[in-house]
C-alpha cells in the first residue's frame, strides 16, 4: 500500500483523497495509450470502430469491477451523473436528506428533506417517490442503512438513487440502489469521468445522442478506459486505512478531540474532528503552514468555510460545527503520515490548552489586584 511505513516523511503530507485522489499510475498509461490512438467511437471506419471496442471493453471492465449487472452511462463526473438520474427520472416527487452533497441539493430545490437521526442517517421514508441518498457521506463518512431503506422504498413503491462518488471503488456498492452516480477522480482514475449506474433505463427520460440515447456528446473514451483501469486496482487497501483511521481515532479521543458520528458505521477513509476552542479556519491554517493538506466540510464548499449544514441536521450547534476538520485516507496514505498528523493535531491541541491556561491564570492574577485594590 503505497510508502512503507518506515518511510521518512519528506515535504508536504497529503490528507484529502475524499476532495480528490492521485490517478494511479495503470490509469495514466490507460489514458495516455488512448490519446495516442484517438478517434471517435461513433465513427464509422476503422479507426474509429476500434475506439469503439476499446470503450465497450472498458465498459464491461466497470460493470465486472463494481458488480453491477444493470446499464452503465458513462458521464463527466458524478455531479452530472446526479444531474442526469434527478432532473430526467419518471418519477412524480423526489426526497432527499439535509445531509446530502451539494449536488444533489442543488438540482432538487423543492425537494422534500427527510429527517435524520444524530449521526445523520435517515429515518423516515415517503411511499412512491424518488429517494436521493447517499451512501457513504462525504464529510462524516457515516454509511447510511441502504439495504433496510431500499426495502422500505420498494416495498412502498418507490425508487431508490445513491450518491456513490465517496464509496465507489472502495467498498461493495448498494446493488439494492436502483440508480448510483460514481466519479473516477475519488478512487484513482482520471478527472472528467464517472458514470451513472441504472437498473432500468425505462427510469429515465432519453435525449438522444450518445450512451444509449441519455448523455449527448462524443465519449471521453481515453478517460473511460483510465477509470476502468483504476477499478481493476481493487480495493485491498482499505483494510490498512481502516486501520490507519482507528488509530487516528484514537489518538484524537485521547487528546481530548471528538470524533464526529463515532458510534456510527463509517467508511473507512473518511473522519471528522471536532478541536474544541479552536476553529476550523485556525486549524486549517496551522496545518497547512506545518505540511499538511486537510480540509473542513465538502472541497466544494470548503473555501468559503461557511457551517457545515451536514453537521447542522445532525444536530451540531454553529459554534461546534465550525470547530469540526476532515481528513481523508487514499491508497498512498500510510502510518508514518497517520502518526505525523496525530503529532501535529495533539500539538496544536496542546497549544490550546496551553493558552487558555494562560489566560486563566492571568485572569486570576487581574482578580487577585482588584481585591487587593
Amino acid at each position: 500500500m503505497g510508502k512503507p511505513v518506515s518511510a521518512p516523511i519528506t515535504g508536504r503530507i497529503y490528507l484529502d483523497h475524499a476532495a480528490t485522489t492521485p490517478v494511479c499510475d495503470s490509469a495514466c498509461a490507460a489514458v495516455m495509450e488512448g490519446l495516442r490512438g484517438w478517434a471517435n467511437p461513433s465513427s464509422p471506419h476503422a479507426e474509429g470502430r476500434a475506439a469503439r471496442a476499446a470503450l465497450e471493453e472498458a465498459r464491461m471492465r466497470v460493470k465486472k469491477a463494481l458488480g453491477w449487472d444493470g446499464h452503465v452511462l458513462f458521464t463527466s463526473g458524478a455531479s452530472e451523473a446526479i444531474a442526469i438520474a434527478l432532473t430526467r427520472a419518471k418519477a412524480e416527487r423526489i426526497v432527499t436528506a439535509p445531509v446530502e452533497h451539494d449536488a444533489v441539493l442543488r438540482v432538487t430545490p423543492g425537494a422534500a428533506r427527510l429527517p435524520v437521526d444524530s449521526a445523520g442517517r435517515v429515518t423516515e421514508t415517503v411511499p412512491g417517490a424518488l429517494h436521493a441518498i447517499q451512501h457513504a457521506n462525504n464529510e462524516s463518512g457515516v454509511i447510511q442503512p441502504i439495504a433496510d431503506l431500499a426495502a422500505r422504498i420498494h416495498a412502498e413503491g418507490g425508487l431508490l438513487f445513491c450518491d456513490c462518488a465517496q464509496s465507489a471503488g472502495k467498498i461493495e456498492l448498494p446493488h439494492e440502489a436502483d440508480m448510483i452516480a460514481v466519479s473516477a477522480h475519488k478512487f484513482g482514475g482520471p478527472p472528467g469521468i464517472g458514470a451513472l449506474l441504472v437498473r432500468d433505463l425505462a427510469a429515465l427520460r432519453p435525449t438522444g445522442g450518445q450512451e444509449q440515447g441519455y448523455r449527448g456528446g462524443t465519449e471521453n473514451w481515453p478517460a473511460i478506459v483510465g477509470m476502468a483501469a483504476a477499478l481493476d486496482e481493487g480495493c485491498a487497501w482499505m483494510a490498512d486505512a481502516a486501520r490507519l483511521r482507528a488509530m487516528l481515532d484514537a489518538a484524537v479521543r485521547e487528546g481530548g478531540g471528538e470524533v464526529v458520528a463515532d458510534d456510527a458505521e463509517r467508511i473507512p477513509t473518511i473522519a471528522s474532528y471536532c478541536m474544541p476552542g479552536v476553529s476550523a479556519r485556525a486549524q486549517l491554517i496551522r496545518f497547512d503552514m506545518v505540511g499538511f493538506a486537510v480540509s473542513a466540510g465538502a472541497a466544494c464548499s470548503s473555501g468559503t468555510l461557511k457551517t457545515s449544514p451536514v453537521l447542522k441536521a445532525m444536530g451540531w450547534d454553529d459554534a461546534r460545527a465550525d470547530e469540526v476538520i476532515r481528513v481523508s485516507f487514499g491508497r498512498s496514505t500510510n502510518e508514518a503520515e497517520v502518526r505525523a498528523f496525530a503529532e501535529a493535531w495533539l500539538g496544536l491541541e496542546g497549544k490550546k490548552q496551553g493558552a487558555g491556561k494562560r489566560r486563566g491564570a492571568e485572569d486570576r492574577h487581574r482578580a487577585g489586584e482588584n481585591e487587593e485594590a
